[in-house]
This record gives structure tokens, C-alpha cells and sequence, in this order.
């Protein structure tokens, strides 16, 4: 019988990510895309390539948010291109109200995923702004923008 112990296996950057961060992400892809198909594809996807350039990323955490939002948001516009491919039925976020949903989705990309990582994935605006790629100031001009368009979509959906 060995006796020997083996020593804990070293986490990688990305696996580290991926447990810190992975139920955040998934619930913020799919606010953000509205449909379970495109989170979960751009969410596999984006830890898929960081895994496969491994030790090469230097800010694993803010490249792989980065790559997921705009895997999603290529595969949003793909859909928006070719409207008979995404015919299949889609799936909407279970725990927020559909008008919610729907006003969401009459927003502009940037302005819904400042949106849906402030708000719903609980980001700090710098960290926003690190997931994004852009400046603190641009995401909180971003925030105001959308909260002023979703007040009035929401007002006149009330009738």
C-alpha cells in the first residue's frame, strides 16, 4: 500500500475564473442575449480559447468576460442577419419579467450589457468598464443613457 500523499493539483488562472466567476458570467450572458443557446455557447467558448492559450493571457479574469460578451454579440448580430436560422425556440431569463426582457433588448449593445453587468451580474462600474474594455466615465455615461431609455420604455409599456 503507498502511503505517499499526493500533493493538491495547482489551479490554473482560468480554472480560477471559471469558479470565481462562471455563475456571474453565465447569468449575465444570458440577461444580456436573452437566449440560453447563445450564453452558454459564448460562455464555453470564451474559457475554451483561454484555456487553450493558457499562460499567455496576463488579466485572464477581464479577457475571458471580454471574448464571452463579444462572442454573444456576434452571434446576436449573426441572428439579426440571418432571422430563419434563429426560427428554434429561444429562451428568456425565468426570474426577470418579460417587459423587462423586451425593453433590454431595445437597447443598444453597449448600453444592455453596462446594464446587465451593473445591475444583474452586481459589477462595480470599473469592473464594467474592465469586463468591457473601456473607461470608467464611458460606461457610466453608457448607465445613464440606458437607465433615461429604459424609463421611458417602461412608462409607456405601463400604458
Amino acid at each position: 500500500m503507498d502511503m505517499t500523499l499526493e500533493r493538491p493539483r495547482e489551479v490554473s488562472a482560468v480554472e480560477a475564473v471559471y469558479s470565481e466567476h462562471g455563475p456571474r458570467l453565465y447569468r449575465s450572458l444570458l440577461a444580456y442575449a436573452g437566449d440560453i443557446h447563445i450564453a452558454e455557447d459564448a460562455m464555453a467558448e470564451a474559457f475554451a480559447q483561454a484555456l487553450r492559450r493558457g499562460d499567455e493571457l496576463r488579466d485572464p479574469e477581464r479577457w475571458i468576460w471580454r471574448a464571452a460578451y463579444r462572442i454573444a454579440a456576434g452571434a446576436l448580430k449573426e441572428r439579426r442577419q440571418n432571422p430563419v436560422a434563429s426560427l428554434e425556440e429561444t429562451y428568456e431569463l425565468p426570474d426577470a419579467p418579460g417587459w423587462v426582457m423586451e425593453a433590454l433588448e431595445k437597447l443598444p449593445e453597449r448600453q444592455r450589457a453596462c446594464v446587465v453587468l451593473h445591475y444583474y451580474a452586481d459589477l462595480r462600474v470599473r469592473d464594467v468598464a474592465h469586463a468591457l474594455g473601456t473607461t470608467t466615465p464611458a460606461v457610466k455615461v453608457a448607465l445613464m443613457r440606458a437607465r433615461r431609455q429604459l424609463r421611458t420604455l417602461l412608462e409607456t409599456s405601463d400604458g
